[in-house]
């Protein structure tokens, strides 16, 4: 049987890798994005995603792997800017920026544990084309709710969409990651 946790603690890894780098590479550029535009660069990831899923091709040369892990860490991003706003500047150290990934992304994955508790682990039978999909219906939820100025009625908010998005995107990975080592 497979190990949800180890599996997606191997992702998160992964993606953790690749945002310290490019903060190594930009610094906390980042800081500049409104949530917003946040939730707009998810989107054109998961579009992407989407793109390549139903043309099975990719002109740029890039795979889905990658759309997947940017919008993980998007995702961290847009938790970071709706708790602390964004800024003029590059204000944020890369010791702070990377604590604040692992703090969101620990929130995170404590929500993907008791969900997946409750669900009985439903994700595995899913497939990745359906993770897409989710992370774009969220996407559509996050754009109203933003428009909305953060208010909802009974729906959750803006970071609980976002940790959705994570956690859809980290299956995506996972799955991906499996079909590549089973070849």
């Amino acid at each position: 049987m497979q190990n949800t946790e180890a599996q997606f603690d191997k992702a998160l890894k992964q993606c953790r890798n690749i945002f310290a780098a490019k903060l190594n590479d930009y610094g906390s550029s980042w800081r500049l994005m409104r949530p917003q535009s946040i939730t707009d660069q998810i989107l054109i990831k998961a579009t992407r995603i989407r793109s390549l899923e139903v043309k099975g091709e990719s002109w740029v040369g890039e795979g889905i792997l990658p759309e997947f892990i940017a919008i993980v860490n998007y995702g961290v991003i847009g938790l970071i800017q709706l708790d602390n706003g964004y800024s003029d500047t590059k204000d944020m150290s890369p010791e702070t920026a990377i604590a604040l990934y692992d703090d969101y992304m620990l929130k995170t994955r404590t929500l993907m544990l008791a969900k997946n508790h409750d669900y009985d682990e439903i994700w595995r039978l899913m497939r990745v084309s359906s993770y897409t999909d989710i992370i774009l219906t969220k996407l559509m939820r996050t754009k109203e709710i933003e428009d909305n100025d953060g208010q909802t009625k009974i729906s959750e908010g803006i970071d609980a969409n976002y940790m959705d998005i994570i956690n859809y995107a980290v299956f995506g990975i996972i799955k991906l990651t499996e079909a590549t080592n089973s070849k």
